[in-house]
């Protein structure tokens, strides 16, 4: 999986993909779990995997330490202009 589809994913399912999977028997006949994500040109089914459930949450848990430092850098900021008045 590309960074990008893992962004695309992540931004398509902010809660978790737990609820929104599709079920598939594969040419082995095996069930497969995946998860549907479209973009405005392709649509994709991807597998679910033990894998996939780490990297999504890493991504979530890198995307959640990000926006606290923005917000972190705001918030110092906002307390440089509160002194300066």
């Amino acid at each position: 999986m590309t960074p990008d589809l893992m962004a695309l994913l992540v931004e398509a399912y902010p809660d978790g993909f737990e609820y929104d999977t599709e079920y598939f028997t594969n040419a082995k006949g095996e069930r497969v779990e995946a998860v549907p994500l479209e973009t405005e040109d392709t649509k994709y089914l991807i597998k679910v995997s033990t894998t996939l459930v780490q990297k999504f949450e890493a991504y979530e848990d890198d995307e959640d330490d990000d926006n606290d430092s923005d917000s972190d850098d705001f918030d110092a900021a906002e307390d440089v202009e509160d002194d300066d008045l």
